[in-house]
């Protein structure tokens, strides 16, 4: 008899702990990145042509803020 009685206390604790966290939820925004075809525009708005403009749109392209 006491077998049955310490399955049922087990599982009022563990049903217990289970509903007294609730799930995670994502707290963090996914980064989005600025398209390669903005940052082409930004950099024919500065007129940057050759090394400077291939630096600038890669710098452009892999920020973390749009």
């Amino acid at each position: 008899m006491k077998i049955p009685t310490l399955f049922a206390a087990v599982a009022l604790t563990c049903g217990a702990a289970l509903a007294a966290e609730p799930p995670a939820a994502p707290s963090a925004t996914p980064i989005k990145h600025t398209s390669v075809k903005t940052c082409n525009k930004q950099a024919d708005a500065k007129k940057l042509s050759g090394a400077a403009r291939t630096q600038f749109v890669k710098d452009c392209h892999g920020s973390k803020a749009s």
